[in-house]
């Protein structure tokens, strides 16, 4: 081994470190001789491994010349030395100590050093590095260049990173460049940002070189707009109209694509010298109108989305980019519609059919109803003329009541206020009618040109007045109420749904000059049946008469005798003998 003369102390001890200078530089000038190159403390040189010790590494930095380097520097994070016997090492040379002719050396100071070159010359000739981010903190992410470095969060990317793509960053390798250092207090700022601006850059030149009309390529959304999409398609945007989205209707363009998304586009113009670029979407699927009248004939049902509602009906889309009309009209077998929401909701699912085709106008009629059972058929089929049924009052009007006869046909049937009772002041239809209440009707008429549907309630039982005849015939003695007095007579129930009628002639033999001079409504009297029409609904009486009778008791009692009860014929005869 190369020795040096060891150096005897001096009492003065800054003479005795110029003088170790002067030594360590002799010595230096002996090694460079020996080794033809020049050697110093903090020279960078490179060596041989030749032993592993405990505690150190002996390295041949030429010409048997050694140096010992620590242990602890050569092992990894498991514990385990990394280096073996025969591997060559940079290593800078920490000092040689001259008295033992031995150098000390340091792998991780060399490694340092070079690192700091290495950073430098990446600042000045704006060269690439490669890091690993290891951690998050205030502001950005430290990444390991061999040195701690800081990168701020505005130069992780070109877009401003969210915290979850931070998160994501951590234990990554990314490309950076260096934009500060400081290498006396150790400090490195470095940029991603800058190394995707390079990059995007370089494709744009090479992107407008090449680019034309017509051609097919891979972009990512960048940013969406109420009027569009800006896509990236390698350093330069593209607008992507929501014209030019889809065939069919958008309201906004994040229904068909989500920022971030990579998509698939055409290239429909491009101004070179503007760096203009109009990006289609559509324009990737074939025209849906072409054809139609086969996918669509008329008659067929098919399932679709109501996309947007108006006052006079819904459109429907049935693909996308081909959308029918369901008029308001076509909307309802039986419902007076006012507005088509009333039915339907926006975004909601339904069977129509196609009632009409015109490709070349784009417009297809399409028909909700038409779906459906058509409800005045099922009526017909299930509840014909003269069923007997039972129905839901639905609501009450002054000229009848409203029923419903069937939860899943959807037609309301009308009992008109004159086929509610054979009784004509059957009384106020809210007071004996109430929402809910159930009744027994019979079914009258089905009209489905003019949409009636006609029930009876009066019709369940027989008209009173066809027996009217043979019960009060002509001279029979009848009892009954007053209901109602009039300038010319006074009305009296005989029966319930039947009154008569009594004249004023006839209420009293004594002279009045109305009814109500000797009657009240309410009153109990007794009548002779003078006249019956059943077929107009009218029966004539006599108070009167019976007074007469009652005055003349001998001659009733001879004519009874004659005739028996049949007072008809007694009072015939006392008419033609012109009694008072």
């Amino acid at each position: 081994m190369f020795s040096v003369e060891e150096i005897k102390p001096d009492e003065n001890k800054e003479s005795l470190k110029d003088e170790r200078k002067e030594e360590e530089k002799d010595i230096g000038a002996l090694y460079e001789k020996a080794l033809g190159k020049p050697i110093s403390p903090g020279s960078i040189i490179t060596g041989t491994v030749i032993q592993i010790g405990a505690d150190y590494i002996m390295i041949d930095i030429g010409r048997k010349i050694e140096g010992q380097a620590p242990i602890h520097e050569f092992i990894d994070d498991g514990g385990d030395i990394n280096i073996d016997i025969g591997d060559q090492v940079d290593v800078l040379v920490e000092s040689i100590n001259t008295s033992k002719g031995l150098i000390k050396l340091s792998k991780e100071k060399a490694k340092h050093i070079k690192i700091w070159e290495e950073i430098i010359r990446a600042y000045h000739e704006h060269n690439i590095l490669t890091g690993k981010v290891t951690s998050r903190i205030k502001g950005g992410l430290t990444v390991d260049i061999g040195v701690p470095a800081f990168l701020p969060g505005s130069q992780v990317d070109i877009n401003p990173p969210t915290e979850a793509q931070l998160d994501a960053l951590v234990g990554s390798e990314i490309e950076l460049a260096v934009i500060k250092y400081n290498k006396r207090k150790n400090n490195v700022v470095v940029s991603h940002r800058e190394v995707l601006e390079k990059q995007r850059e370089e494709k744009k030149k090479q992107l407008l070189a090449t680019l034309k009309e017509g051609d097919v390529l891979k972009g990512t959304v960048k940013n969406i707009m109420p009027y569009g999409v800006f896509t990236d398609i390698g350093g330069i945007d593209g607008l992507l109209h929501i014209t030019d989205m889809s065939w069919g209707r958008l309201k906004h363009p994040s229904e068909k694509v989500k920022l971030g998304q990579e998509i698939e586009v055409e290239v429909i113009r491009f101004d070179s010298e503007a760096e203009k670029i109009s990006l289609g979407l559509k324009q990737l699927t074939p025209y849906p109108w072409e054809g139609v009248e086969y996918r669509y004939p008329i008659g067929k049902k098919v399932r679709g989305r109501v996309t947007s509602i108006t006052n006079y009906g819904v459109f429907v889309e049935l693909e996308e980019g081909i959308e029918g009309l369901v008029h308001i009209s076509e909307m309802s077998w039986t419902k007076k519609i006012r507005h088509p929401s009333s039915i339907v909701k926006e975004d909601q699912e339904v069977d129509v059919v196609v009632l009409d085709v015109n490709s070349k106008d784009k417009r297809i009629s399409l028909g909700l109803k038409q779906a459906l059972p058509n409800p005045w058929d099922l009526i017909m089929e299930h509840y014909p003329v003269g069923t007997v049924v039972e129905a839901k009052v639905k609501s009450v009007t002054e000229f009848g009541v409203f029923v419903s006869i069937d939860d899943e046909i959807d037609i309301d049937g009308l009992i008109h206020i004159s086929d509610l009772s054979w009784d004509p002041k059957g009384g106020n239809l809210r007071d004996l009618y109430k929402k809910g209440d159930i009744v027994k009707a019979k079914v009258l008429n089905i009209n489905p040109e003019n949409e009636k549907f006609s029930l009876g309630i009066k019709q369940l039982s027989p008209d009173p007045w066809t027996l009217v005849a043979e019960e009060y015939p002509v001279g029979s003695m009848v009892k009954g109420r007053v209901t109602s007095l009039t300038e010319f007579g006074a009305f009296v129930e005989i029966k319930k749904g039947v009154e008569g009628m009594v004249h004023i002639s006839e209420v009293s033999k004594n002279k009045i000059n109305s009814p109500a001079d000797v009657l009240q409504v309410g009153q109990e009297v007794e009548a002779v049946v003078l006249k019956v029409n059943p077929d107009q609904k009218k029966i004539g009486l006599s108070i009167k008469t019976l007074e007469e009778l009652g005055s003349k008791k001998k001659i009733q009692e001879k004519y009874i005798d004659k005739v028996g009860t049949n007072l008809g014929a007694l009072i015939k005869e006392l008419q033609n003998k012109g009694e008072e």
